[in-house]
């Protein structure tokens, strides 16, 4: 009798010499995952950049694959990790960051259940230096998210989306057709969002699936992030992007299941 095929879900990061450290902190929570029968999961560990920081934290597991490449910033070494991306979802886990336990398993279980959910996303708690967690206010109620329901709550909120693009899993067939990652020097994540939600429904699930991590060191909080005119110029590209696709009438339409 042949083996049944196993599906992977791929998890991919983006990691830069500063942020390396915090990879076995990763790798731990994704050991900790338990998946439905068929499925597991390959993670895609890409440097931004090339050198020797990185490397003494990769794990050795077969399940693990390392690339290096020229610096652009984590959306390019995301998008660029997705040539390594054989499986039907893509989930993403920044380096510094850590799953909690059961998030791919909810990830999954809305990907195949819900009728044309696109991509998901879940609650997150922030992960504060001296190991407390924090929640995010104002979350919306879990569920299915309707095409085109988080531009306009985005832009009337200061430019934050009511759900965190770091926890993001989506179809990888997707994830390529809008190109991966926008070519912004930060906020390509939370671009990538309105795009999907202007062309998929999509789902959010209540409990917590990522601690997110805040630290000295991460990109988000260096001054040149919230620079005024740079902030203003990339809301307004994703925003332009996000209202083009839904202006075009094309609409996502997965098959179920993957």
């Amino acid at each position: 009798m042949r083996a049944a095929v196993r599906r992977h879900v791929i998890i991919v990061t983006a990691v830069h010499g500063p942020s390396a450290r915090f990879l076995p902190e990763a790798y731990t929570s994704l050991c900790e995952q338990e998946l439905p029968d068929g499925w597991t999961w390959r993670w895609v560990v890409q440097e931004d950049g090339t050198g020797d920081a990185v490397a003494p934290y990769i794990p050795d597991d077969a399940r693990v694959t390392f690339r290096q490449g020229r610096p652009g910033g984590p959306g390019v070494a995301r998008t660029i990790a997705l040539a390594h991306a054989d499986g039907p979802y893509v989930k993403v886990l920044d380096a510094d960051d850590r799953l909690t336990p059961g998030a791919l398993a909810r990830d999954l279980a809305a990907l195949e259940g819900g009728p044309g959910i696109g991509w998901t996303t879940s609650g997150v708690l922030d992960l504060l230096p001296d190991g407390s967690t924090a929640g995010f206010p104002g979350d919306p109620e879990a569920g299915p998210i309707e095409r085109g329901a988080l531009l306009d709550s985005w832009r009337t909120n200061d430019f934050r989306a009511p759900v965190h693009p770091a926890s993001l899993c989506v179809r990888r067939d997707l994830l390529l057709a809008l190109g991966g990652w926008m070519a912004l020097p930060a906020s390509e994540d939370t671009g990538l969002l309105l795009a999907l939600n202007a062309v998929s429904r999509g789902w959010f699930t209540a409990e917590a699936g990522l601690l997110y991590r805040k630290w000295s060191g991460q990109v988000t909080g260096h001054a040149s992030h919230v620079d005024p005119a740079e902030r203003a110029a990339r809301m307004a590209v994703a925003e332009s992007r996000a209202r083009a696709l839904a202006a075009s009438t094309w609409t996502y339409a997965p098959n179920q299941p993957a």
